[in-house]
């Protein structure tokens, strides 16, 4: 009698740990599902009824510096004189001003006795013929603006400006406490908008893409895999992460990276396909005034765009990196530029330009095929 008690009371006690057993694992199920966090939705179309407030202070930026280059751009004329005070006004005024969100290296680089803005001042009004022994100030040539050493001004303070303000400005945006409308701030400053329309033509978009967004359409082939594609799908990503919260912040933060080295990159590739420009019309045999005026302006936009980046902290490029592409382009970051002789020295010195070329290759690890492919204007080429 007792085996059979002390069996069932064996009997009882194992159902019991095993029913406890079960429970256990019922509600650990429970709690995993519970726990378990959904994939990011990530929408086809960027949504913000607000967009135009909400980004109210970059688009202002992005005006003023508009301005700034319209007034740069006076000098272009023969026989017309821009006034320093005019450029320096434009660059300080405004709220916020350009000066204020610009790198302090950058604008002291524009400002002052001997800046950029003072270059562009003496050199208009003036004439210019490149030659080996620079003399006076510069003037116009080929119906762009040169300084005594042949580098066009204007192209260093408005290029210089999309690193040394836009960028800069992008990169404090992302830095901080993100919201919806930080979003839309950070899309507005590089140029871009909701309808992302893969395009600066201002005859085909009610709100085409400018400044950095502008360049990084123009590298884009527009099959949904080229840079300007890919700065939308995470610019996307980034606002759908937001609007979910929390837990998504490695997919928010994936996104920031993302956009930024995105920007770095078609900020490259603009370079890229302007030094393919000026070896292609200078390795010509006879090369015309036009041409070499045209081969120094796209020169001077090559040294503009990457300039601008030096002394930034949240970049890929290194500043040594910045410096031996400047001194590559014949305009040293703490030298008198010699930019001249690409047009009066060219076999020996456009051998320097390829040198930026595959520099740029490696540092952003561009293929064969990116290189070539950033020789086109991909916009103008397909008439977007």
């Amino acid at each position: 009698m007792f085996n059979l008690i002390n069996i069932s009371f064996m009997n009882v006690k194992t159902l019991r740990n095993k029913a406890l057993v079960l429970v256990a694992g019922i509600s650990l199920f429970a709690c995993g599902k519970t726990e378990e966090r959904p994939d990011l939705v990530i929408p086809t179309v960027y949504t913000s009824p607000s967009f135009t407030t909400n980004a109210s202070t970059q688009l202002a930026v992005m005006n003023q510096l508009t301005a700034l280059t319209n007034e740069a751009k006076k000098g272009r004329v023969n026989g017309t004189v821009v006034a320093k005070s005019a450029l320096d006004n434009l660059f300080t005024t405004g709220t916020p001003s350009l000066k204020g969100q610009c790198s302090a290296y950058y604008a002291g680089k524009l400002e002052g006795t001997n800046g950029w803005f003072d270059e562009l001042a003496k050199a208009s009004g003036g004439t210019y013929t490149p030659t080996n022994t620079p003399t006076g100030n510069g003037g116009t040539f080929g119906g762009y603006l040169f300084d005594e050493n042949g580098l066009e001004m204007e192209q260093l303070i408005e290029k210089g400006q999309f690193g040394a303000v836009l960028y800069k400005h992008l990169t404090e945006l992302l830095a901080g406490n993100i919201t919806e409308t930080t979003v839309d701030q950070a899309l507005a400053i590089v140029g871009a908008n909701p309808s992302f329309p893969n395009s600066n033509d201002a005859t085909k978009h009610a709100n085409p893409d400018k400044n950095l967004a502008n360049y990084i359409a123009r590298r884009d082939k527009n099959d949904g895999n080229g840079l300007y594609s890919q700065l939308k799908q995470n610019f996307l990503k980034l606002q759908a992460a937001v609007k979910a919260g929390s837990e998504y912040d490695t997919e928010k933060q994936a996104a920031i990276e993302a956009i930024k080295l995105i920007v770095e990159k078609g900020n490259a590739a603009t370079i890229i396909n302007y030094c393919h420009a000026i070896i292609i019309t200078l390795s010509n045999t006879n090369v015309t005034d036009a041409q070499k005026a045209s081969a120094l302006h796209a020169y001077s936009e090559c040294v503009g765009f990457i300039h601008g980046w030096r002394t930034l902290t949240s970049k890929k490029i290194t500043d040594t990196q910045i410096d031996e592409l400047l001194v590559l382009l014949n305009a040293p970051y703490n030298g008198t530029p010699t930019s001249y002789k690409f047009v009066t020295d060219r076999e020996n010195e456009l051998t320097k330009i390829q040198q930026v070329i595959n520099k740029l290759r490696d540092i952003y690890g561009f293929t064969a095929q990116e290189i070539e492919d950033f020789k086109k204007n991909w916009v103008a080429e397909q008439g977007r």
